[in-house]
């Protein structure tokens, strides 16, 4: 499969999508979080347009959640290479030249234009990023016009009679590149523009405006979007201070939860601007002392930790240790590979990729290796196929074993704190009571 046909369907493409997807929703996050799926109809022409905060992560999160094999538009530079152009070509991307690229390439732009429509005609789903690059900030910042151009051009081009839908598309990551978080992925509800197409007729650029505004309200709906540049960093830290227990909820996700309360605190900041003032106060010393402390905010609301329950939890820990070394042995690779490149990688939003890309391929390879060693040396096959399979799940109950000891050790901790009658942790419970009653008000 080639630009030539990157429209039609492909089986090895549908393998390696398959592969990649397992990866991606149950080994690299711990949980995946869809909402909107029946905002994706099959029996529409629809451009995908998601946020862009997390580099190759937001491709992927569409990639593994959005139905068929959608195709994704990407900077030229990355298609320079021959063989990596024929390599992305293959995995549905096709390339977008900018001014930056030289007048000279523009006129290329005419031709993927073309596939474009094929695509879009082929209801596989175009996929752009309007934001046209990535920022590790949790806004959405000034739509590109590319999109609607497309959107525009493809209906001309089909006597405005196609029906193309835009649909919103907010991702949401608890951590931009830590491994096993939790991805919330929400598809609108379809942006339609029939309305403008008399405008467009008589003044494009006009057009091209309303249609980029309708985008970007149909996305900050589907997206946590802080206005806020002075107090960002506080709105963004109180969503995990009083929400942060809920991020793996499916019943009520946390993304609308926090979407809620930024709301209401960007509300109160007009008309409460003394509670405002004194939450976000509030909430800027619980940040400081929790992080000199060195213990998390889920141990705010919880009664002092009980000793007995200390020593049931060490007791199961070092209980379960051997499975635990089966598991961090087995997965070390997995472990430690993917994370020595991260030093040269001085933009933070490229961790989670680099480290995606490279478990992925070492997935691919060593796996397989796993399975024939595991074949050769056990004395039955059924033994070397529990033991082949026990691999990827052993190592989640590794990290997973390592977490608990973490937040132990934070229990602990806490109850030192009490005991001692520590002062900074006495102050930190008392602002964090009164931040509660300031949230109340409002």
């Amino acid at each position: 499969m080639g630009k030539e046909n990157i429209e039609k369907y492909s089986l090895g493409y549908a393998i390696l999508k398959g592969i990649v997807t397992v990866w991606h929703n149950f080994v690299h996050y711990r949980r995946v979080i869809v909402l909107g799926r029946e905002n994706v109809r099959k029996e529409n022409h629809n451009i995908f347009a998601p946020n862009h905060q997390n580099a190759l992560m937001d491709a992927l999160a569409l990639a593994c959640t959005a139905p068929g094999q959608p195709v994704f538009l990407a900077r030229s530079d990355v298609f320079k290479n021959r063989k990596i152009a024929s390599m992305l070509y293959y995995f549905k991307m096709l390339p977008v030249f900018r001014i930056r690229d030289g007048y000279e390439n523009l006129r290329q732009n005419d031709e993927v234009f073309n596939k474009t429509i094929d695509v879009i005609l082929h209801k596989n789903g175009l996929v752009i990023l309007p934001e046209g690059n990535h920022a590790g900030f949790r806004r959405l910042r000034q739509l590109k016009k590319g999109i609607c151009r497309i959107a525009f051009q493809t209906e001309e081009e089909k006597d405005f009679k196609l029906g193309l839908k835009i649909v919103p598309v907010g991702l949401d990551f608890s951590h931009y590149w830590k491994f096993r978080q939790v991805l919330t992925v929400s598809y609108g509800e379809p942006v339609s523009f029939e309305e403008l197409y008399d405008t467009y007729r008589e003044n494009p650029q006009v057009a091209l405006n309303k249609l980029r505004d309708k985008i970007s309200d149909g996305l900050k709906k589907v997206m946590i979007h802080i206005e806020s540049e002075e107090d960002y960093d506080e709105l963004n830290e109180i969503r995990e201070i009083v929400n942060g227990k809920h991020s793996g909820d499916r019943e009520n996700p946390k993304i609308m939860r926090d979407k809620e309360l930024i709301g209401k605190l960007e509300k109160a900041s007009v008309e409460q601007p003394a509670h405002y003032k004194g939450i976000i106060e509030r909430v800027r010393k619980i940040m400081t002392i929790s992080q000199r402390l060195n213990i998390g905010y889920f141990h705010l609301e919880r009664p002092k930790p009980r000793l007995p329950v200390h020593m049931l939890a060490t007791a199961a820990l070092i209980a379960l240790f051997p499975l635990f070394l089966f598991g961090f042995i087995l997965n070390y690779i997995f472990f430690k590979v993917p994370k020595l490149p991260l030093r040269s990688v001085k933009d933070k939003a490229f961790h989670s990729s680099v480290r995606f890309v490279i478990s992925l391929l070492l997935g691919l390879i060593f796996l397989p290796v796993y399975a024939v060693l595991a074949f050769i040396f056990m004395p039955s096959w059924w033994m070397a196929l529990l033991l082949f399979l026990m691999i990827p799940p052993s190592g989640i109950f590794a990290w997973n074993y390592i977490l608990i000891w973490q937040k132990l050790r934070e229990r602990v901790m806490v109850r030192k704190y009490i005991n001692r009658n520590n002062p900074e942790y006495r102050i930190l419970r008392t602002i964090y009571g009164e931040l509660k009653q300031e949230l109340e008000q409002i």
